[in-house]
């Protein structure tokens, strides 16, 4: 008697956990999100389905005959927020807007609620992590109290679309996507299956009623947003809220934008009565002294489109130690051992290799993109050799392992916003393009070109060791 053979129904299936791909095979990665060892077995194989042709919703219009006006943004009332999402959040737009905990989501969004929150537009905040009470104590302390703001506390699913069905609001606030769960679906609250569902449900409900949705996402120990990829696939925009929890400032920067650009940056300062957007941040990364201090140099820095200037300050000091101390804060600590390298060969710097070194910015600001080496490499030189730099110097330009200073975007941008701020030397990379009238821009070709900036003195403090032998 011939063996029977398995049905579809008797054949496993197996689905991805990252992004919820499927399929009736084993396999070791995903071709979907391209993630290893996501791949589980789950239950029956999927039925294979044919479907027939239905009726439209809406005819098919020629392009240009297509109405754009219902996808004008709507301003949110703050303005830091709408650069990012460039100019507002338009309806039916669905946003996700993820953080590690305690940056200041919740105080954030709470804030864009109350100043959303209009006679013709309500808004409607859910939250799932916390008590009614306790978001209303927190709309006491920042001052975000609206007649046209509606709270609920809500973990059901099928709540929340009965408060939309009742409150009919305009924007919805949702903090979080993770907390909230279908009855209908199996699985705890923020599992795969969960957040799909969840999302999907919220999806459909926003392009229905023309309702612009806020959904507030967990990130992972990596930084990665929680759940399945799948959610940043389905949702209109993905912001990422960014910050350490020990400074003021937080950035918020567009991932994932349908409606406009993604290389903006919006700043915020978050303090004990809320958090307000600062449209010039670049105070909160300088020290204002009357004289220079060795270890300290200023860099303009390009944050989306937006630039910044920023202190980067060194500190050298004689080691008790074998292995000198290499220690960095808010910046790349690759990108300064590089810059060690660099001073110690091209720049006959040998003083520093066995000193303990720190490093850092002012004002929690992050430094990662190349155009802060040359920075960088003279705050080391001015702290190696206790000689501070010239007062109202900004440096700007990326050095490679051979000494040379290299070309980097945004110059013009970058000086003009030093310009404006009242700095009134810089010493940039050749061809610098326009420069601000009145001000002295000094055209460096290699780090020797740089360490001019500093008094001669410099080299004859930090002699190489042969020499010192001698």
């Amino acid at each position: 008697m011939a063996a029977r053979t398995k049905s579809a129904k008797d054949r496993p299936s197996y689905r991805c956990t990252e992004c919820g791909w499927t399929t009736a095979k084993w396999l070791g990665r995903c071709p979907e999100c391209q993630a290893w060892g996501t791949v589980e077995e789950f239950g029956g194989a999927p039925a294979v389905r044919t479907t027939a042709a239905g009726r439209v919703s809406t005819a098919a219009l020629p392009i240009g005959q297509v109405d754009s006006r219902q996808a004008t943004a709507r301003p949110t009332g703050v303005g830091e927020l709408d650069r990012v999402l460039g100019g507002g959040l338009v309806p039916g737009a669905v946003v996700l807007l993820a953080g590690e905990p305690g940056v200041g989501k919740s105080t954030l969004l709470l804030d864009v609620a109350a100043k959303a929150a209009t006679d013709e537009h309500r808004t409607l905040y859910v939250t799932g992590e916390e008590s009614a009470s306790q978001v209303r104590m927190r709309a006491d302390r920042i001052h975000a109290l609206s007649d046209h703001l509606y709270l609920a506390a809500e973990t059901d699913l099928s709540a929340v679309l009965a408060h939309l069905d009742a409150v009919k609001p305009s924007l919805l606030i949702l903090d979080s996507v993770q907390t909230v769960a279908s009855p209908e679906i199996e699985g705890a609250p923020g599992g795969m299956a969960q957040v799909r569902e969840v999302a999907g449900a919220l999806i459909r409900a926003s392009k229905e009623r023309g309702m612009s949705t806020l959904l507030v996402g967990h990130v992972t120990k990596e930084g990665a947003i929680a759940g399945p990829r799948l959610l940043e696939h389905l949702v209109d925009v993905v912001l990422s809220f960014e910050g350490d929890r020990h400074a003021r400032l937080r950035l918020v920067r567009g991932v994932k934008n349908r409606y406009g650009a993604t290389d903006e940056v919006g700043c915020f300062e978050l303090h004990d009565e809320g958090i307000t957007g600062l449209a010039d941040p670049s105070g909160l990364f300088l020290t204002r002294r009357d004289e220079p201090v060795p270890g300290t140099c200023l860099t303009v820095t390009l944050e989306g489109k937006r630039p910044l200037v920023a202190e980067v300050q060194a500190l050298t000091v004689d080691s008790q130690i074998p292995s000198p101390r290499r220690t960095t804060s808010g910046l790349e600590t690759s990108r300064v051992s590089m810059m060690l390298a660099v001073l110690e060969q091209r720049g006959r710097i040998s003083s520093l290799g066995k000193r303990d070194i720190y490093s850092a910015t002012v004002g929690g600001v992050k430094l990662s993109e190349p155009a802060a080496d040359l920075a960088i490499a003279l705050a080391l030189a001015s702290a190696a050799s206790d000689t501070p730099l010239p007062k109202n110097l900004v440096a700007i330009g990326e050095v490679g392992l051979a000494g040379e200073v290299r070309r980097v975007t945004g110059v013009q941008r970058r000086l003009s916003e030093a310009h404006r701020l009242g700095f009134t030397h810089a010493l940039v990379p050749i061809d610098p393009g326009k420069v601000p009238a009145g001000m002295k821009v000094t055209e460096v070709a290699d780090m020797g070109d740089a360490l001019r900036a500093l008094p001669r003195r410099t080299r004859a403090q930090a002699p190489r060791e042969d020499d010192a032998r001698r």
